[in-house]
């Protein structure tokens, strides 16, 4: 049996090789420093690896048309789960994944995880996975030609536990911290080797812009669903669909 011209089991080394760099990006990760305000990094693919692992086994095949990319992951999604976008109920219920979820090695005491038990809903996440399941119905649908990720798997934080987004990192730690992004992102384009990004939000965009430079690839973005978004909050799903019927990526 071929999937798009590539055997079966050409498509299980290529996972296995998505895997493996994913551990490999996530070590590396982790050999960073940054420095104040920064005081507490949460880095999902470790603490939270076995659900994100799934989600790679489960999803992460080749031939996508089109890769969602956000930026890092929120409080109460990626941070909780492990998958990006992660708000728990969509994670659990429709895309059909839970595991156990560990602790961050350095836990700030007004953040905390609890994983599958998180009893907050990441609106970004509800608002993204919703939209898909209202369209698709199923996750494996969604899947055949979809795939979603975040551009930086690591969540930041200060002393008095604020999230700050990673445009907002110092100069040269932000350059380390995409340098090694970019180098994962290219691999996951390689393995699924998709006909569009597209960037949730400007950041996502412009980063896939740079890190796919040389790369046959059309790219584009959708508003972020955040509800500090205001362009989200009056009707996120429809404008979404629009777009994304106006550039024939959904028909």
């Amino acid at each position: 049996m071929f999937l798009g011209g590539i055997g079966l089991k050409q498509v299980e080394n290529n996972n296995q090789q998505l895997i493996k760099s994913t551990i490999a990006f996530a070590k590396a990760l982790d050999a960073l420093r940054f420095s104040p305000p920064i005081t507490h990094i949460y880095n999902p693919f470790c603490y939270a690896w076995k659900p994100h692992e799934l989600y790679l086994k489960k999803y992460a095949r080749p031939f996508k048309e089109v890769v969602f990319l956000g930026m890092n992951p929120g409080p109460w999604g990626m941070a909780q789960t492990g998958i990006p976008f992660g708000e728990v109920n969509a994670v659990r219920d429709w895309l059909g994944i839970t595991a156990e979820v560990e602790q961050p090695l350095r836990l700030h005491p007004d953040r905390p995880i609890t994983g599958f038990n998180c009893k907050r809903s990441e609106v970004s996440g509800r608002r993204l996975w919703g939209l898909f399941k209202e369209r698709f119905h199923t996750a494996e649908i969604f899947f055949k030609d979809h795939f979603v990720a975040n551009y930086c798997p690591l969540l930041f934080y200060n002393a008095q536990g604020q999230n700050i987004t990673p445009n907002k990192l110092k100069g040269g730690e932000k350059d380390m911290l995409f340098e090694r992004c970019d180098q994962y992102f290219r691999v996951l384009i390689d393995i699924l080797q998709p006909e569009w990004v597209v960037g949730v939000g400007i950041f996502a965009q412009e980063r896939a812009t740079e890190a796919l430079e040389d790369y046959p690839m059309k790219i584009t973005r959708i508003p972020h669903p955040s509800p500090a978004n205001p362009a989200a909050n009056g009707g996120w799903a429809p404008l979404v669909s629009a777009i994304l019927l106006d550039t024939e990526m959904w028909t």
